[in-house]
């Protein structure tokens, strides 16, 4: 056992990479089991995130957008002040004018600044709605990051307990899938990934059932049989591009046998 896994990759007989490919299956399916254990968990807590992530990027911005209203409601609110100053300043120069053309000037001065006071209370009462229906906004949305919060956390200690229970059987096969891909040749091992990845199950190797193909039932030709049972070369199926295995390689033919025996026995 210790020889075989000293072999370079490239000087495995056919055999030899078929069950090493058929091995490495039967762990990933495994792992594919685990993660299916957790469902949609994991995808879940992701969106949970994503969406407590734009939650927080909405209540920051209207934050700054309340802070900048109000900052504009004081700067208003100076105008004011500043405008009451100079209508009184013009008021009294009033009394101190020489003909009408000044008393006009002024008057108009006092009406200008009138009409800003005006003005500013108008655009006060404005910014303050404003700063009400963004106040609104900004708690509903800070209840909405609150209830997800909370959803998050339980969708995560959800996660963690089945993470927690399946972590060690899943680390241990991952471990032993990296060693064994590197008892497989590259190009066998990256063609075997692609073709599983294509796979609706998942199975990039599959063993001959019934004279047919083990992954999409296709029937397939005898003599095309005894080549996969012979061992001699990588043989895929020509409807779905699945590398074949025979039975006995991968350890369920004499199951089978066994199973017709106890049958007969029956």
């Amino acid at each position: 056992m210790a020889k075989d896994t000293k072999k370079d990759p490239s000087e495995l007989s056919v055999e030899e990479k078929l069950k090493a490919l058929y091995q490495l299956q039967t762990m990933l399916s495994e792992i594919d089991k685990i993660k299916t254990l957790r469902g949609e968990l994991p995808l879940e807590v992701q969106d949970l995130e994503d969406e407590i992530a734009g939650l927080s990027t909405r209540i920051e911005k209207i934050r700054g957008e309340i802070g900048e209203l109000k900052s504009a409601i004081t700067n208003k609110k100076i105008e004011i002040e500043s405008a009451k100053v100079s209508v009184e300043k013009y008021k009294n120069q009033q009394e101190h004018v020489r003909n009408n053309r000044e008393y006009d000037f002024l008057n108009k001065e006092i009406e200008f600044q009138t009409l800003e006071i005006e003005l500013c209370e108008k655009k006060i009462k404005e910014f303050t709605q404003e700063v009400e229906n963004k106040t609104e906004e900004m708690a509903k949305s800070t209840n909405e990051l609150e209830e997800r919060g909370k959803d998050l956390e339980q969708k995560k200690s959800e996660l963690d307990e089945i993470i927690a229970e399946t972590k060690q059987e899943e680390e241990k096969l991952r471990e032993k899938a990296k060693d064994l891909e590197t008892t497989i040749e590259p190009r066998l091992l990256q063609a075997f990934k692609r073709i599983r990845k294509n796979s609706r199950n998942g199975l990039g190797i599959v063993y001959v059932q019934r004279d047919a193909c083990g992954g999409c039932f296709n029937k397939i030709p005898p003599q095309r049989q005894l080549d996969i049972r012979m061992r001699k070369k990588i043989i895929v199926c020509e409807y779905c591009g699945r590398i074949m295995i025979d039975p006995e390689l991968a350890g369920v033919e004499p199951e089978h046998h066994n199973d017709a025996k106890e049958g007969k026995n029956k």
